[in-house]
């Protein structure tokens, strides 16, 4: 294995990931960060957000100026254009990203496709915006798919409000393929993934015969999706269409090992951070090596994985804008990752969520709570902001 020290890739350069951050706007994030280190503080915060939320308690003016301004894009499709814009202007694209998630009532699962769909329509004229993406439980009720994985009997109106669901899935599918715009859907629990999973691979061998348009998302942090990824490719090739993923680590790690611990049966999650890390690093090695037919994009903060990542693309002689590779980020983090990679011409972009403030807090209670729980997370990102602004400081530039 190779060190560390001879990786080609490397994200140290500030001046690069903070270029088009103002001074003040490099102070405010280092602040906001402070404040994300402390596990104490994010927990009473969610705690007391979750609460105001509930009971209808005004709390969109202490989230705005902090939180939603750094982590999201703005409360509408128009209002992120001038973050679309500014990563444009750096190589970085970008996957708007409707937030909402967690509803119930079909007016409101209607009106999430619609925003999916109303995304497609503004990447269709603007090539800063190559993909769109949804959450599967923004246009659907997770109760639902929950019984409709345990394979319960569903009655007359659910299995009516099963095919709606359907419905939405089959119509942001569609659009793409009419638009040319690739559509990722994102990871859920695991006691919903299955129908997940089901519908995204019928999805995938339907519209991906001439080109990857349709991306599931596999969690790699779950001891099973190496070999569902290769069994995925496999029966891709078969078909004679393109395989498309999106790697993450995973989203849910306390609370799938809580259920399998009340429930009695095995932790789908690998036991430590060494095992996930090399789960994720060889499925994204798996999927370079099979570029032809295989699309891939690389979604992780972390470092290592990223310039594993490149530097495969680099021994196999792949360009580094191929069309079927690229890395991804979060708006509002690891810039100094985002940043150095566009600026060396590898396909990168960045998620931008947006949506009324109310809407997004979920998201924005994640984002908190991940960076507070992600080993070393936080304090990279107060160190990458405190050398540049000292950086800035000494060179007057």
């Amino acid at each position: 294995m190779r060190e560390i020290k001879k990786i080609m890739m490397t994200f140290e350069n500030t001046r690069v990931a903070f270029h088009d951050k103002s001074n003040k706007e490099l102070k405010k994030a280092y602040w906001l960060f402070r404040m994300i280190a402390s596990s104490l503080l994010v927990k009473v915060g969610a705690g007391f957000t979750r609460f105001a939320l509930a009971t209808r308690l005004p709390v969109s003016w202490a989230l705005r100026p902090t939180v939603f301004n750094h982590f999201c894009g703005g409360e509408t499709i128009d209002s992120c254009d001038a973050t679309i814009a500014r990563l444009g202007r750096s190589n970085i694209k970008t996957i708007l990203d409707y937030s909402a998630e967690g509803k119930e009532d079909d007016k409101d699962l209607d009106y999430t496709r619609d925003q999916i769909l109303a995304t497609m329509e503004k990447a269709r004229n603007n090539p800063d915006i190559p993909y769109a993406v949804f959450k599967p439980t923004g246009i659907a009720r997770f109760a639902l798919m929950e019984k409709v994985q345990a394979g319960e009997n569903l009655t007359e109106d659910e299995q009516q409000e099963f095919e709606r669901v359907k419905g939405r899935f089959l119509a942001i599918c569609e659009r793409s393929l009419e638009l040319d715009i690739p559509v990722m859907v994102d990871a859920e629990e695991t006691w919903i993934q299955g129908i997940v999973d089901e519908m995204a691979e019928e999805m995938m061998f339907r519209f991906n015969k001439e080109k990857p348009l349709f991306f599931t998302t596999l969690q790699m942090y779950r001891h099973d999706r190496l070999d569902y990824l290769k069994n995925l490719v496999y029966g891709a090739r078969k078909k004679g269409v393109f395989a498309a993923v999106k790697l993450v680590r995973g989203a849910y790690m306390e609370k799938e090992r809580e259920r399998a611990t009340q429930k009695g049966y095995p932790s789908p999650i690998y036991p430590d951070k060494p095992e996930t890390d090399k789960g994720f690093d060889d499925a994204v090695a798996f999927c370079i090596e099979n570029y032809k037919d295989v699309a891939v994009c690389v979604g992780t903060h972390n470092e290592l994985s990223c310039a594993k990542g490149a530097e495969k693309m680099i021994t196999l002689g792949i360009p580094r804008n191929h069309p079927h590779i690229s890395f991804s980020q979060l708006l509002g983090m690891s810039d100094h990752i985002s940043y150095n990679m566009a600026a060396e011409g590898f396909n990168v972009t960045k998620y931008v969520p947006y949506g009324p403030v109310r809407t997004v807090v979920p998201y924005l209670i994640r984002r908190a709570e991940e960076n507070t729980s992600v080993a070393g997370q936080t304090s990279r990102e107060l160190f990458l902001l405190s050398t540049e602004l000292k950086r800035r400081k000494q060179t007057k530039t």
